[in-house]
């Protein structure tokens, strides 16, 4: 073992020893999707943060072969799918390739849960013993609690930093009615078994997670672990991580700004194009009057009178210009006015896009430095532990409280001795 890590070990003893003067012990909980990776769960694969020494200590509580249980859960209900089929481009095949090349539901789903985190767990130490305890409670009654989940492999990890727990199932649902009998749906199975959403962040998942929680919380309350729920649902971000996630929010927000205006600018170049169509349409009505024998006026008959002449041809030909162009004129006003306003509004909207970029610049160089002085706690956090940590915080804030209180304007020596003068 190395120095540094001995050193974090060393620490970690300490709080928890300090931790068992009291009835409970605190420790967040964290519930997350993983990425699935099956080799890695059974340690086919090894990655670089796996302690190879501990690796023996990890529970493997089932591993079965994914393809295997697609073939025990749906074989029956494909079978009557495709028998009541007519057309054999809408038979299926193979039912574990129709979910794995198609985009609707995905072959299998993975949680991770953990207990604490490596500052306050780390492997290796009593609380990680007690931690792998929970954990183990916990997964041994998840079948029970999750009957429309099929689980297919679950691993308890005690070779990296903190213990975790992998769990993969095949979410299913029955008596459906559309597609196969008995399918793969994780939003149909969780409603099946009572949890049911309401919609953007009140989804069948966020219920289910926040049940399966309490169900943790409950086996930890028996080993005297109480759930330490933080004001955010970030429990395990530094501040700096939080201060960081909360910049991308703004910057993805302002990106979404952007994309807006880019629409209403694309809105005004439209209707712009639209009275250059109409300025060229006029264009070809002042041909049309030009040309045209409709808005002409004919050569007097033989026998026609200048008085009939003038009441049967000219006078409704000269009425039938005067609306055209009381029309056209109207139209024209209308037109410009349109024209000069909606440049007006354009040439706002692109001074607005130029700022928002700008600022977006500026929140991007900020989370690059965020981001570097992250790594720079987590790494001292590391080292010392997080009271120590607390500590030099409380240490740093009280030195520069005292430098904003002192007086701006201390009289210096020269200006003590001039004044006695």
């Amino acid at each position: 073992m190395t120095a540094h890590s001995c050193l974090i070990e060393q620490n970690q003893r300490s709080n928890l020893i300090k931790e068992k003067g009291s009835d409970f012990i605190e420790r967040t909980i964290s519930f997350e999707t993983g990425k699935g990776s099956l080799s890695h769960n059974s340690r086919t694969f090894i990655a670089a943060n796996v302690d190879k020494e501990r690796t023996l200590l990890n529970k493997d509580y089932c591993r079965e072969p994914i393809k295997k249980v697609y073939h025990k859960l749906f074989d029956k209900a494909l079978a009557d799918f495709n028998a009541k089929q007519k057309r054999n481009d809408r038979r299926i095949d193979n039912y574990y390739e129709h979910i794995r090349t198609g985009h609707q539901e995905k072959t299998f789903t993975e949680i991770v849960v953990q207990i604490g985190n490596m500052d306050d767990t780390h492997c290796g130490t009593d609380a990680a013993e007690l931690t792998a305890k929970i954990l183990e409670e916990y997964y041994l009654d998840f079948q029970k609690r999750n009957p429309k989940l099929y689980v297919f492999s679950a691993h308890l990890h005690l070779d990296e930093s903190t213990p975790h727990l992998h769990i993969d199932f095949v979410p299913f649902t029955t008596e459906s009615k559309r597609g196969l009998e008995t399918r793969v749906s994780l939003k149909r199975a969780l409603a099946d078994q009572g949890f049911t959403g309401t919609g953007k962040g009140d989804t069948e998942w966020n219920r289910w997670a926040a049940s399966e929680k309490n169900e943790l919380a409950k086996v930890m309350e028996k080993y005297n672990v109480k759930w330490l729920q933080k004001d955010t649902h970030n429990g395990h971000l530094s501040v700096l991580d939080y201060k960081k996630q909360e910049r991308a929010k703004e910057v993805e927000k302002l990106d979404e700004t952007i994309a807006e205006k880019k629409v209403e600018v694309e809105t005004l170049e439209y209707r712009v194009k639209n009275y250059e169509d109409a300025t060229v349409k006029l264009k070809e009505i002042e041909n049309k009057l030009e040309n045209d024998s409709e808005f002409q006026l004919p050569e007097p008959p033989a026998l026609m009178t200048a008085k009939v002449y003038r009441s049967k041809l000219v006078i409704p030909l000269i009425n039938k210009l005067k609306e055209l162009i009381k029309s056209l004129v109207a139209q024209c006003f209308k037109a410009w006015d349109s024209y000069y306003r909606l440049n007006e509004k354009n040439g706002n909207l692109y001074n607005d896009n130029v700022r928002l970029r700008d600022t977006v610049e500026v929140l991007s160089k900020e989370n690059d430095r965020l981001k570097s002085e992250n790594k720079d706690y987590f790494f001292l956090k590391r080292i010392f532990g997080q009271k120590k940590m607390d500590e030099l915080m409380g240490q740093a804030k009280k030195v520069e409280k005292a430098k904003q209180e002192r007086p701006a304007n201390k009289p210096t020596r020269k200006n003590i001795v001039r004044d006695e003068r």
